[in-house]
């Protein structure tokens, strides 16, 4: 399989893949903090520096200063001064959940389906051209990564997300891999929020299992349908949360 299409790198990747429609802080704040969210940047890890940021993501300097100011004003990160200064990761699970539990509410049901169902269109695709690709060595490679169980619910996203690259590079197709590390970076938070509930995260793992099972009987019409039912029950739960944060408030 190419190396260009390889995960090893792939959490930076995500986090600082240049940005589309690129100038705007918004799209900055939200690529960092789902990032924190998803402890692909974890608590008192260093960023890169303003100039090196705006680099990576393709955007202004002044641009990068404005996304990390809003993230002090969210107290997910600190800036400190002097020679071994810089901005911090400061992420606790209580600011990471309220930041989860505000974007749920702001997104309409429409969207969260419409999320849902582009998402589910592109890993399922990933995972039927997977079956038919993958060798023994690549499905060994994913069971080492994909059947371990998480208690916590940061590692759990973390895994998943690490699970849906390797099934991506296992399609060997570089734009199918462009487009998950695009849409993890996009949706992966909301996406696998279900993952907080140690019932979800037990239930994630045995889908997980029967995916490995349908890619190493070369069954590519099963891993589509279960990548899909996987997808469609986050979704569902995502949709219930939203209701109960919605009566809640």
């Amino acid at each position: 399989m190419p190396q260009s299409i390889r995960t090893s790198t792939s959490a930076g990747a995500v986090v600082f893949a240049p940005l589309d429609g690129a100038g705007r802080a918004e799209l900055v704040e939200r690529r960092l903090t789902d990032a924190i969210v998803l402890g692909l940047l974890t608590d008192g890890e260093r960023l890169p520096s303003e100039t090196e940021m705006a680099k990576r993501f393709g955007v202004a300097t002044v641009t990068a200063r404005e996304a990390l100011e809003a993230l002090r004003d969210k107290g997910l990160v600190d800036t400190r001064r002097g020679r071994d200064g810089g901005s911090f990761v400061t992420a606790g699970r209580d600011k990471t959940r309220s930041v989860l539990d505000a974007r749920v509410t702001s997104l309409s049901r429409v969207e969260l389906r419409d999320m849902g169902t582009y998402y589910s269109s592109i890993a399922a695709s990933c995972a039927a051209l997977a079956a038919d690709r993958a060798t023994e060595d690549d499905l060994d490679r994913l069971r080492d990564i994909a059947l371990v169980p998480d208690d916590d619910e940061t590692a759990a996203r973390r895994r998943q997300g690490a699970v849906q690259l390797e099934i991506a590079a296992l399609s060997q197709s570089a734009r199918l891999v462009r487009e998950e590390l695009r849409m993890q970076a996009e949706f992966a938070p909301l996406l696998w929020l279900w993952l907080r509930e140690p019932e979800y995260r037990r239930r994630n793992l045995d889908a997980r299992a029967e995916v490995l099972d349908a890619l190493a009987a070369g069954n590519a019409n099963a891993a589509r349908e279960l990548t899909i039912a996987t997808v469609t029950a986050a979704i569902d739960w995502l949709l219930d949360t939203k209701t109960d944060l919605e009566e809640r408030a």
